[in-house]
């Protein structure tokens, strides 16, 4: 993967990857910035959602599972000194659907977790990541099923 930063002044940039789509980084005005655009680590965040939901997603697809609308909420800290990493992160799958079996909803968040997701895979090595869900009826929004798959984090071997 390379990735291509350009400066537009202030602490506004403009990065694209090999897929071409620009995405535009910037700061707060209080260090600097024009609140312009997403900052570094709300990337990061969005970066490990994504991945996991795409995965999760195409999963349930394929086990032909009738979701209609599907979330995710992820909560990271993050240390309060600088440089201010994440220190752990929720990541809450919210699934709506018509007749959703639970057992295929968790095989879909343990592979993601344990086997295809990259993010998760990587991130996990430096602080830990609860993974819950919940499922709620398409129609009426009522919350059928609610759990927790586990928290995840992996040894360096270092």
């Amino acid at each position: 993967m390379d990735i291509k930063l350009n400066w537009q002044g202030r602490m506004t940039f403009e990065g694209a990857g090999d897929s071409g789509f620009v995405q535009r980084l910037d700061s707060d005005e209080s260090v600097g910035g024009d609140n312009s655009g997403g900052r570094p680590m709300e990337f990061l965040a969005i970066g490990l959602a994504g991945c996991t939901a795409m995965d999760v997603i195409s999963i349930l697809s394929k086990k032909k599972q009738a979701v209609t609308d599907f979330q995710i909420k992820l909560h990271a800290d993050r240390a309060e000194d600088h440089p201010k990493v994440f220190t752990q992160a929720v990541i809450e799958y919210l699934f709506y659907g018509s007749n959703l079996d639970e057992a295929a909803v968790l095989r879909a968040i343990e592979l993601s977790a344990e086997k295809y997701c990259p993010a998760q895979a990587m991130l996990s090595r430096v602080f830990p990541i609860r993974l819950v869900y919940k499922i709620f009826d398409g129609e009426s929004k009522t919350l059928l099923k609610e759990g927790e798959y586990k928290t995840i984090q992996t040894e360096t071997g270092a």
